[in-house]
């Protein structure tokens, strides 16, 4: 067989129609399936480190890999499953495609403020005079004149449908203004008909929100995952993947597009709106996401100095984001304070009122990258810590995203063990807050030590109805929540190095402010994994200052909330462009003493 030949790989995706596909000899299973729009869940990237991307060999063959017999028994092996990205179509081959989980459980309100509603769109409904002989204004000018408490410029569509309105309904028109920008004038009295689309572009998740603007209240919401998780679970791996394939850019730009654009029609259908009646849209995302969907080369970002092409991008469209809905319909994004500390975060500040409070708050956002932000009295400091995929479910033996069948919650007594299901059904796997859970009820329990080592069956003080539950798998030490799925000696690790990063974070941050931690008053946990954290388990481990739980509030998806703020009031999105000025944003990686903070960080309290 030569380098020119090609192999036919037919797929078999849960749910959905079979693909046949032609591509060259050698190609992975992932690449070929990403190439042609298949979905493939995979948090790093294709690197063979999630062991998430799980297909079966039902037609044909493909060798093992030496990377399989770590994610997959005997059994499984000989019944033709593999990782797809390691796995090379040398012949021709049929696969089965496992499902995808596209609507993980995730936070799509949060915790906000009131606001005074002064939307930046405007509908204003006139008569305008019939032109005659003595008054020949053009249509423009006498919209002006019926207007002249406004001052605005008027763009080519608007002024396309200006004549024809005005003549459908006998000169009574409603004029549509953006701004100081008239977008739309539109025959007779729609006054009461204008929306907004707030979305959160999230690494995991996109929450996207329709807004009637002339009442101030949600009329939809729904969520998906993201589409770009294939290319990694994280921002690094989808900057890597833009750096070591020129036509990943491109691809991760379409699939941000093909996400907002979904949800906005998803959440239009459902409140029986149509898309023109969408004026402006408002985005929250970390500079990376944001970078990728406008197109911009996110290189700079994931390399020192980590610089970002702007913090702030005005004069955008709808349309420069890939959602279709008015034609005129602007865009505001929020503006970054770092490379690192980006729109989402700045949003969720605003929701959260931190620079309103005079007392010393902590603002954590817990994800593949943390960001935590401190407020003490008028001085307002942020920072971002690498906690790494540890809380999405990559990196954890039996990990998965919070969706049906993911444990979420771990309780340890002395002779049980009692798990809280997303779903109510047979468990598959287990969740990042679930992770947390289990690893604080180990600590209290007295299975694993200060160090992070889990305890053998035998060692004094283990209860004798745990005891069966610690076992070997492999080398490694394992403790079983339930047949078939367990928590490994590495999944604590991996727990210990993210809460570490997180915890050394803000405690940086309240060093540099001359605080400590019994001077904090308030926690807000930020972001879905936020929203269904146990605070008191997080308290346990030491992810977040040791204060009482009920000092710790669970925000959910402020960033979200922030971006519906921003619609409903310009008054809002000028505090959210001041807090560029306010926050001092404090760069970790170049603190001499940081890995001496973070080693001291890893035990557990």
């Amino acid at each position: 067989m030569t380098g020119t030949d090609r192999v036919r790989i037919a797929f078999r995706p849960h749910e959905s129609p079979p693909r046949e596909v032609r591509v060259p000899a050698g190609t992975t299973l992932f690449d070929a399936a990403s190439w042609n729009g298949i979905a493939v869940d995979s948090t790093c990237g294709g690197h063979g480190t999630c062991k998430k991307c799980v297909m079966r060999v039902v037609e044909g063959e493909v060798a093992v890999s030496r990377v399989d017999p770590r994610a997959f028994t005997p059994e499984q092996l000989r019944d033709g499953w593999r990782l797809a990205c390691r796995a090379p179509a040398e012949r021709d081959v049929v696969v089965e495609v496992p499902p995808l989980v596209t609507r993980p459980k995730a936070a799509t309100v949060g915790v906000g403020r009131q606001v005074v509603l002064r939307p930046a769109v405007q509908k204003r409904c006139v008569t305008l005079p019939e032109p005659t002989l003595a008054d020949q204004r053009t249509d423009l000018e006498r919209l002006r004149d019926a207007l002249d408490d406004l001052e605005f410029t008027a763009d080519l569509h608007a002024v396309r449908n200006l004549s024809r309105a005005m003549r459908a309904q006998e000169g009574e028109v409603t004029a549509v203004i953006v701004d100081e920008v008239l977008v739309d004038v539109e025959p007779g009295d729609t006054s009461s008909r204008l929306y907004g689309l707030a979305f959160d572009l999230g690494t995991t998740t996109v929450v996207a929100t329709l807004l009637d603007l002339a009442t101030g209240t949600p009329a939809a919401v729904t969520s998906m995952l993201n589409p770009q998780q294939p290319h990694g679970a994280d921002v690094i791996t989808r900057i890597s993947a833009t750096m070591m394939d020129p036509d990943a850019l491109g691809r991760l730009t379409a699939l941000a597009h093909q996400a907002l654009d979904q949800l906005a029609g998803e959440v239009c259908a459902e409140a029986g709106v149509d898309r023109g009646e969408v004026y402006e849209i408002a985005l929250a995302g970390n500079a990376t996401m944001v970078h990728l969907a406008l197109g911009l080369d996110p290189e700079p970002l994931g390399v020192a100095p980590f610089v970002m092409a702007s913090r702030e991008f005005p004069g955008l469209t709808a349309r420069d984001l890939g959602v279709q809905v008015h034609p005129g319909a602007r865009a505001y994004v929020f503006p970054a304070l770092g490379a690192y500390v980006g729109g989402d975060i700045v949003a969720g500040a605003l929701a959260s009122g931190m620079d309103r409070d005079r007392r010393i708050r902590l603002f954590v956002d817990i994800g593949t990258n943390c960001e935590i932000v401190l407020a003490s009295g008028d001085r307002l400091m942020a920072t971002a810590a690498p906690a790494g995929p540890a809380f999405e479910g990559a990196a954890i033996r039996c990990g998965m995203r919070a969706a049906p069948g993911a444990i979420e919650g771990v309780k340890i007594s002395e002779d049980d063990v009692a798990l809280d299901v997303i779903g109510d059904v047979e468990p598959i796997g287990l969740a990042g807050s679930g992770l947390v859970d289990a690893v604080a009820a180990l600590v209290t329990a007295g299975l694993v030590d200060a160090s992070g080592r889990l305890a053998l069956p035998d060692a004094p003080g283990v209860p004798p109805g745990l005891r069966s539950r610690l076992q070997q798998v492999g080398q490694e030490r394992v403790f079983v929540l339930h047949p078939g799925l367990y928590l490994s000696q590495r999944d604590i690790r991996e727990l210990q190095f993210a809460k570490a990063a997180i915890a050394t974070g803000w405690a940086l941050l309240l060093e540099e402010a001359g605080l400590t931690q019994a001077d904090v008053a308030q926690v807000v946990l930020a972001g879905s994994f936020g929203s269904y954290l146990s605070a008191a388990s997080a308290v346990r481990i030491g992810l977040v200052p040791d204060v009482a739980v009920l000092r710790i509030v669970s925000a959910g998806n402020v960033a979200g909330e922030g971006a519906k703020m921003a619609l409903l009031s310009v008054r809002e999105r000028a505090a959210a462009q001041a807090l560029l000025e306010e926050v001092r944003y404090v760069e970790l990686s170049d603190r001499p003493d940081f890995n001496d903070r973070f080693v001291d960080r890893l035990a557990f309290p």
